[in-house]
């Protein structure tokens, strides 16, 4: 018996003529609902005609979350007062509750996602309705991208509903309308609008931000006490938000003795709690929830809301392959969806554990996934639908440009797509597992090798990581999984069954399952996992492996300490301590994430492996040939086979390629700089003479204070000397000043002339040659050269010597070749700062020279008493 009451009392009924008024115009439409008005129940029942008296149409409903989808359906068929699977069924991964009159069927995104793939006309479905879509899940943007392609192209009268509590209406708008102008159009349905009163609850001291998949214990402490308060400030249920499993059950802990049930509420939780979380309680209850119940769920009995303002978002590090949950502040629009559930069904209160005056810093919706997940599932649903870059599809965003292009390295290499991007059949079945590519193609070669129970079993619990207490040895957790009855295990068995049914039911022409023993089959003992293609029996441990080198293949790691590993993809790992694998000599790293500013990932599960296994898995990787190169200050010659980064075999090379130890040190000399050739005091002086001259002159003078500008002519000057070196010492023999002779201008004949532009030396009044160095005031007086001189060697002398038309800085010396006056004027000089400095040094070197009138004076080297025994 229908419901009339119930039905008549939910506010989206208001909305409904003018939404079916909207599709029955344009066929596609945005539906704004408020959380609790029946958007999701009694939409799809008066589009289906089973209530109101429409035409009856096939619906299918789109959740982000099987348990939503569950949860829908039976509200659905409670409001119709019939049981699931009549009018009203549901099909979520491993679950299908469906009959012959079923005509609203809720599906999760992923199940949609797979059902286009095989049949691209839906064929029966009059209407689509994408519910939650501010999420922004990959699965539900693809999906309308899909549809949106169906409709353009195969079924121009198929329905699309996108509908949200909380959304982005003018994008989805946008999406939707596909090039009309205005876009589609978006009707809006008032909600009961119960008060909601904001309690700013920040923590009283500060508290680490979140790092990675951490949370501070101080800040989940500082929760449970608001939950606390919360119990005893208000009446009626608590529902608290918090980013994921591992802080649910940590505020669990600290809500002993609380006058209240404590339920605990997310998407592993089992069949029979998420059931009492949903039904009408006689007593009063604290819900401690991750975002499953922000709008997916309607909980009854709720009068407060905890919100910890932290959710969780996907991270990959692309250039490393390794992929993370991040724990980050919830956005403004989840926090306005989080405090709609206080005011459901009567007035509440929201406490946030923060401050005010942060909110308006917060992001204003969550980010969508396609801009920072992995993309190799939707690389690959993209090339069976027959758009490989994704261009012709109607998405919200695009994909990221670099985020694409290492999916289809991913691609390519489980042999899902060809390198122009094409799917494969073995890339078309991968795609209708409901996998990642990756464990699709280690439960379809895994199976070749294994079995299909074993691969189907290894595959499942990597596909959800298992619980902490199974500890991070995969094949233990394996053993722990099979023996287990915690609801973990009952989901286990569950997926195993189904992958199995899966890999048995089948393979492509292309499946290539990889030898077990390694890619050369005569070399070692490798190991081999339950009936292999090799008819061997293989051992737990090593099937382990081997699934999850074939899912992670640039992930597998060769020991490089203890308890550290370096993986095939370049990034360095460590176990934790305790771990039981520590002592392996290889592993197979199934779960790693790669903390902020840390240089290596925390390995959270893996598996032993040998070399043969990892050769296997990771064959792609493979490559041998000779590396010459400068290394910790010296070339280094040697034929090299690596795995990716990892380092497999080495031997000296005794005749390298004489091209690659040329260029190998020339990358010494760019790196460690000409200091490694042979620089005599003339050798120095001559590069400073000849800087002086380009700066000066420029022309023909070559640029030789640039180490770069000189090894860019290595040719013109270090050869033939450079192409006979072999090592670094070889490089200590080349003269230096020699070779810089070569870049003279000898073919202008300018060459000859360097003595007379740059001398080494100058002769003064007294008749000394003093050196002139050119390089002196490098960066104070632009480069101009510095005589360094006796103030009385240069008496009489009125004009400044000049080298290539530039006036020499003169540097005056006291008698005893200290500094004593600085000038590039000597006539100014003596008529003005001489006096100064004799007044200073008269009196201390009472036996020289210093006349009143230095500019008439004869110059000289030595004493007042020397110069009277001369005359």
């Amino acid at each position: 018996m229908i419901r009339t009451a119930d039905l008549d009392a939910l506010p989206v009924g208001e909305a409904v003529p003018a939404l079916v008024s909207a599709l029955d115009a344009h066929g596609t439409a945005v539906l704004c609902a408020p959380p609790g008005t029946g958007k999701t129940t009694l939409v799809p029942l008066v589009l289906a005609g089973l209530v109101g008296g429409g035409p009856r149409r096939r619906v299918v409903v789109a959740e982000p979350r099987r348990i939503a989808a569950r949860a829908a359906a039976r509200r659905m068929a409670w409001l119709l007062g019939e049981a699931v699977g009549g009018s009203v069924g549901f099909t979520v991964r491993g679950e299908r509750v469906v009959g012959p009159g079923t005509v609203v069927e809720v599906v999760t995104t992923g199940v949609l996602l797979q059902r286009l793939q095989r049949d691209q006309e839906l064929s029966g479905v009059d209407v689509v309705i994408l519910d939650e879509c501010h999420e922004r899940h990959l699965d539900a943007d693809t999906v309308a991208a899909f549809l949106l392609d169906v409709r353009e192209t195969l079924r121009p009268e198929l329905r699309l509903v996108a509908a949200s509590a909380t959304t982005d209406a003018a994008g989805w708008a946008r999406a939707l309308g596909h090039g009309r102008p205005g876009g589609a159009p978006v009707v809006e349905a008032a909600g009961i609008s119960h008060p909601v009163e904001t309690v700013w609850a920040p923590p009283p001291r500060p508290v680490r931000p979140p790092h990675g998949m951490r949370v501070d214990p101080a800040q989940l402490a500082h929760v449970a006490s608001v939950v606390r308060r919360a119990l005893t400030e208000r009446s009626g249920d608590v529902l608290c938000f918090l980013p994921g499993v591992g802080e649910i059950a940590r505020v669990a802990g600290q809500l002993g003795g609380v006058d209240a049930e404590v339920l605990q509420i997310h998407g592993r939780a089992p069949a029979a709690v998420q059931d009492a979380v949903l039904c009408v309680a006689q007593h009063r209850r604290v819900i401690l929830s991750t975002a499953v119940a922000e709008s997916s769920l309607t909980v009854p009995g709720v009068r407060v809301v905890v919100d910890s303002g932290l959710a969780r978002e996907p991270r990959v590090d692309h250039a490393r392959g390794l992929g993370a949950l991040a724990t980050v502040r919830a956005s403004r629009a989840a926090g306005r969806q989080r405090a709609g559930r206080a005011g459901r069904e009567a007035p509440g209160a929201v406490y946030r554990c923060w401050a005010q005056a942060e909110d308006g810093r917060l992001p204003a919706f969550p980010s969508p996934e396609i801009r920072i997940a992995d993309l190799a599932q939707f690389a690959l649903q993209a090339a069976c639908w027959g758009d490989p870059d994704a261009t012709g599809l109607a998405l919200l965003d695009p994909p990221p440009a670099g985020a694409m292009a290492a999916a289809r390295e991913v691609l390519v290499a489980v042999g899902a797509v060809s390198p122009a991007g094409r799917v494969t059949p073995r890339g078309q079945r991968m795609a209708r597992l409901g996998l990642h590519p990756r464990l699709a193609r280690a439960l379809l070669d895994g199976s070749a090798a294994l079995g299909a129970r074993r691969a189907a079993e290894l595959v499942a619990l990597l596909s959800e990581e298992p619980p902490r207490e199974y500890g991070d040895d995969l094949a233990a957790a394996w053993r722990r999984a099979r023996a287990g009855g915690d609801a973990y295990a009952a989901r286990w068995r569950a997926e195993a069954r189904r992958l199995e049914r899966a890999a048995a039911s089948g393979d492509p022409a292309g499946t290539a399952p990889p030898n077990p023993r390694g890619s050369n089959a005569g070399s070692g003992q490798g190991p081999v996992a339950g009936r292999g293609s090799m008819g061997e029996e293989v051992l737990p441990d090593a099937a382990a492996g081997l699934v999850a080198a074939l899912a992670f293949p640039e992930r597998v790691a060769k020991a490089k300490g203890r308890a550290a590993f370096l993986m095939a993809g370049g990034t360095g790992a460590e176990l934790p301590d305790g771990s039981p694998l520590r002592s392996a000599p290889w592993l197979a790293v199934a779960v790693a994430d790669r903390p902020p500013h840390s240089a290596s990932a925390r390995i959270r599960l893996a598996a032993v492996i040998d070399e043969d296994t990892a050769r296997a898995a990771a064959r792609h990787l493979l490559a041998s040939g000779e590396e010459v190169r400068w290394e910790d200050g010296d070339l280094v010659a040697r034929a090299t086979q690596r795995l990716g980064a990892v380092e497999l075999a080495v031997r000296p090379l005794k005749n390298p390629d004489p091209d690659l130890v040329r260029a190998a040190l020339l990358d010494g000399l760019r790196s460690e700089g000409l200091g490694l050739l042979r620089w005599s005091a003339d050798a120095h002086a001559l590069r400073a003479r000849l800087g002086f001259l380009h700066r000066t002159l420029g022309g023909g003078w070559p640029d030789v204070q640039d180490d770069g500008a000189l090894l860019d002519r290595a040719d013109d000057w270090l050869e033939p000397e450079l192409s006979r070196a072999r090592r670094r010492a070889d490089l200590g023999r080349i003269d230096a000043g020699q070779a810089l002779n070569r870049l003279l201008p000898w073919a202008t004949g300018e060459a000859a002339r360097l003595d007379e532009l740059a001398p080494e030396r100058i002769e003064v009044p007294s008749g000394s040659r003093i050196r002139v160095d050119y390089c002196a005031e490098e960066g104070q007086g632009h480069g101009q050269p510095v005589l360094a001189v006796k103030l009385q060697e240069m008496f009489g002398l009125a004009e400044t010597p000049k080298v290539a038309g530039v006036p020499v800085l003169v540097h005056l010396l006291s008698p005893a070749g200290r500094p004593a006056a600085v000038t590039a004027d000597l006539a100014s000089f003596w008529q003005g700062g001489y006096r100064a400095v004799r007044a200073e040094l008269r009196g201390r070197y009472p036996k020289h020279p210093w006349p009143e009138d230095p500019a008439t004076a004869e110059p000289t080297r030595y004493t007042n008493a020397r110069l009277k025994r001369q005359q």
